[in-house]
């Protein structure tokens, strides 16, 4: 990323209706991952002159508590909704969890899930960091997570969604393969770095939970029938003559909050409308990004 420049040239402008079709496995329409954020909040983290990382003064029982309902009870209802419905996570992981809750991550490795990294803590963002630092945090996401579960992780969201203009380059120097922290298209798309290869895989603001009950104040009920809206919009134009092909759906979720008793029932029939529809892909972020791969080379 270039500082100072008005259009940082990320990536190159295709309009939607201009593009080759990209076509998933077995003529599915659209590729549907849910990225579960397994995360660790710390009760009275470090101050970060940018941001603050509790709404609250330090320490802040209640938010840290609140996150923590995640770890002890949310993860597990969670996964097993998507369990039994045939949904794979691709982990959005505060790495830091290997440590302090490993039996969460190792739930995930069990079930099959893919790993990336969400920085260390989420409650420390990169705002400010050096390039020593940035690195810093790299190796020890990829070295961490690859003694916590054999995986070699390919993919970023940057810790709290905090960045500086070097980060994209860092991941792809690194031999990251995908990037989830830009919102910008509902297709993979090339990266421009400077030492690196690396695609944009679509994660999502809008369908994520947070922004759902945080942000938009939605029900159990409406956050359903939002995402349902989402997968149904997004498989239809997946089968329009002449469009862009074959679509992504990420579902980005936080157990404290969609693992709640009153919100899961809501969720389960999601993941059982999309199931039963026939559209759709459902698979890993890393999936999508091979499949993706194989038809731009």
């Amino acid at each position: 990323m270039r500082e100072g420049a008005a259009d940082p040239g990320l990536y190159d402008f295709i309009p939607y209706r201009d593009r080759k079709p990209i076509v998933w496995p077995d003529g599915k329409k659209v590729a549907v991952w849910v990225s579960p954020n397994l995360e660790y909040y710390e009760i009275d983290p470090p101050a970060n002159p940018h941001r603050k990382s509790w709404a609250k003064p330090h320490p802040d029982v209640v938010g840290y508590s609140h996150r923590d309902h995640a770890n002890r009870v949310g993860h597990w209802r969670m996964a097993e909704a998507m369990s039994k419905h045939g949904f794979p996570g691709s982990v959005s992981l505060s790495v830091a969890l290997c440590q302090h809750h490993p039996e969460v991550v190792a739930d995930g490795a069990a079930r099959g899930w893919e790993f990336f990294s969400h920085g260390i803590y989420n409650t420390r963002y990169s705002y400010g960091m050096d390039e020593h630092q940035e690195r810093a945090i790299i190796e020890d996401s990829i070295r961490t997570v690859r003694e916590a579960t054999g995986q070699t992780i390919r993919g970023w969201l940057a810790p709290a969604l905090t960045h500086t203009p070097r980060t994209l380059d860092l991941i792809a120097e690194y031999g990251l393969d995908y990037t989830c922290d830009l919102y910008h298209d509902d297709q993979p798309m090339p990266v421009k770095t400077a030492t690196g290869d690396l695609i944009s895989m679509p994660y999502s603001l809008e369908v994520n939970d947070h922004y759902g009950f945080f942000i938009y104040n939605m029900s159990p009920r409406e956050y359903a029938k939002t995402l349902i809206r989402q997968y149904e919009r997004l498989a239809d134009e997946a089968e329009t003559t002449g469009g862009a092909g074959g679509t992504v759906m990420c579902i980005p979720l936080h157990s404290y909050l969609i693992g709640q008793p009153h919100r899961i029932g809501a969720f389960e029939e999601v993941l059982r409308h999309i199931a039963a529809d026939g559209r759709a892909w459902i698979t890993r972020a890393g999936d999508i990004a091979d499949a993706y791969r194989r038809q731009i080379a």
